[in-house]
């Protein structure tokens, strides 16, 4: 997702990934699976089959990992911020874990287009020796909107075809 601010100064692009549930409604399909699993074990117990409970809990543990560390993926976020003559980016989950900071005239901006369709463009700010994928989370859609953004604040977005 792609949130666009106008300051003062200049642009702020907030970047996060698209996400459908919220932690707490991760949590009640969790709940709900738990308690209709604990129904289905508990027959399966009284009839004698008490090998499935280890199973069970084994499964839903895993679910709960993969349902925890899908939520933080999706916590993640970038900033892009062009104020006046820098332009800064900033990429963490939860709080700012990494920072770039370059003089806005000599970044350049590119958009690597796949050769497959189904594949998002992956676009990329750099200066000098750096390269900084920016979003790789995003869809087709929303980088069309970044790449947009981008070239509405003043940037020159160079549109690079990948090789076969």
């Amino acid at each position: 997702m792609v949130s666009i601010q106008s300051t003062q100064t200049g642009t702020l692009m907030r970047l996060t990934p698209n996400r459908s549930l919220s932690w707490r409604g991760n949590l009640r399909i969790l709940y709900s699976l738990c308690g209709l699993s604990a129904l289905i074990v508990t027959g399966m117990i009284l009839a004698g089959a008490w090998v499935v409970l280890p199973f069970v809990g084994l499964e839903l543990g895993a679910l709960a990992v993969g349902l925890y560390y899908t939520a933080l993926c999706c916590r993640q976020q970038e900033v892009v911020s062009l104020d006046g003559d820098t332009l800064t980016i900033e990429k963490g989950i939860y709080r700012r874990q990494t920072r770039w900071q370059w003089p806005r005239r000599y970044t350049r901006a590119w958009l690597e287009v796949p050769r497959h369709p189904w594949t998002p463009p992956a676009v990329y700010l750099g200066h000098r020796d750096e390269e900084v994928p920016l979003a790789p989370f995003l869809n087709h859609q929303d980088t069309a909107e970044l790449v947009q953004a981008l070239e509405h604040a003043g940037l020159t977005v160079e549109r690079r075809q990948l090789s076969p």
